[in-house]
């Protein structure tokens, strides 16, 4: 008999290590209590329809104006997707085909790897708050790890993905530095004021797994919120299911482009950037198609790790007719309110003045 109870529910699924494609593969027709979302997240996902002219930005690196375009995305978005990038298509296929080769594997391949320690180099777990959360559990697997600026051993990563893992890290870590650089002159700053920030410097790597689902109206893939990072790029798939938040009103899709990446702001950047850029909330929803669904997310943050670095708004953004809004702050101490909390509550409405 499955147990009423949320808490004992999560333990009794988290000891089987077997993920949501466990519980997809069994052949389940009815998804179990803990993931049926609360019915402020169900009608959140009948909201109306964005008006036609509402698209995400689609921005050519290579193309005019980069920094004038990138600037308003950040503004009034907080997400953007970029072609021209300079990430080979072949690096970004294989890279998704890895990720999609772990999480396909033998539950017991992957179970050594299963843990809610983010303090070892490589895990691999459902809902990283799924105990925190007192609501339901999100309908996605991920594999994670810090990937920069100590990358992992090859040898404790896992085989089906491990080599294309790092090579996909070296890629965006330029890519990350020429974002960084485009942001930092859209600030009115030096072309390096970010990267000098150590703002491109370190990468936590999730590749999220979303198996289909048999109730997808019921839950969500990954619910609202927004990344606790200066800026995270996203390769997605072709099964698309992720959305923006546009003007707290409007759940705007982010179709998947072919070869394109999604860069979107993230809390960190809207702290120092004293609320000119935004961190996008969006969400992901639960996976209503016959394939899985498979994303590659890069948080450009220490994420978890203790990091006693200093930030806050940048002082050359301050001005008397624009105050600081935020105190200054550690990592660490972001870092130990993040963890603390569930994915969809705010972190950065702790650091407000």
């Amino acid at each position: 008999m499955e147990s009423t109870d949320r808490s004992s529910q999560a333990k009794a699924f988290d000891d089987t290590k077997i993920g949501v494609k466990g519980l997809a593969d069994s052949g389940i027709t009815e998804i179990p209590a803990m993931f049926r979302a609360t019915p402020a997240t169900l009608a959140s996902l009948k909201s109306p329809p964005p008006p036609k002219h509402l698209t995400i930005p689609i921005i050519d690196l290579q193309g005019g104006d980069v920094v004038e375009k990138i600037g308003e995305a950040a503004e009034k978005w907080g997400l953007f997707q970029v072609v021209n990038h300079g990430i080979p298509v072949e690096v970004l296929e294989k890279m998704i085909q890895g990720m999609r080769s772990f999480h396909e594997q033998d539950p017991e391949a992957k179970k050594p790897f299963y843990s809610r320690d983010h303090s070892k180099g490589v895990v691999y777990y459902t809902n990283f708050d799924l105990h925190s959360n007192t609501d339901a559990a999100s309908w996605r697997d991920t594999l994670a790890c810090y990937a920069a600026p100590q990358p992992p051993r090859l040898e404790d990563l896992p085989a089906v993905c491990g080599e294309i893992l790092m090579e996909y890290s070296k890629e965006l870590l330029n890519l990350g530095e020429l974002v960084c650089k485009i942001l930092s002159e859209a600030l009115g700053l030096d072309s390096d004021y970010l990267k000098d920030m150590d703002c491109a410097k370190s990468q936590y790597m999730a590749g999220q797994y979303y198996p289909p689902c048999p109730q997808p109206d019921l839950t969500i893939g990954i619910n609202k919120h927004t990344d606790s990072s200066f800026i995270t790029i996203l390769l997605q798939d072709n099964i698309g299911g992720l959305q923006v938040l546009y003007d707290s009103q409007y759940w705007v899709d982010v179709s998947p482009i072919p070869g394109a990446l999604v860069v979107n702001i993230g809390d960190l950047l809207q702290l120092i950037s004293n609320d000119k850029f935004i961190s996008a909330e969006h969400r992901v929803l639960a996976n209503g198609s016959s394939e899985p669904r498979t994303s590659v997310v890069c948080f450009f943050s220490t994420f978890m790790k203790a990091n006693e670095r200093v930030y806050g708004p940048i002082k050359d953004l301050l001005s008397d007719e624009n105050p600081a809004k935020y105190r200054d702050f550690t990592l660490t101490e972001y870092a130990t309110i993040f963890r603390s909390k569930t994915i969809d509550a705010s972190t950065v409405s702790h650091f407000k003045i």
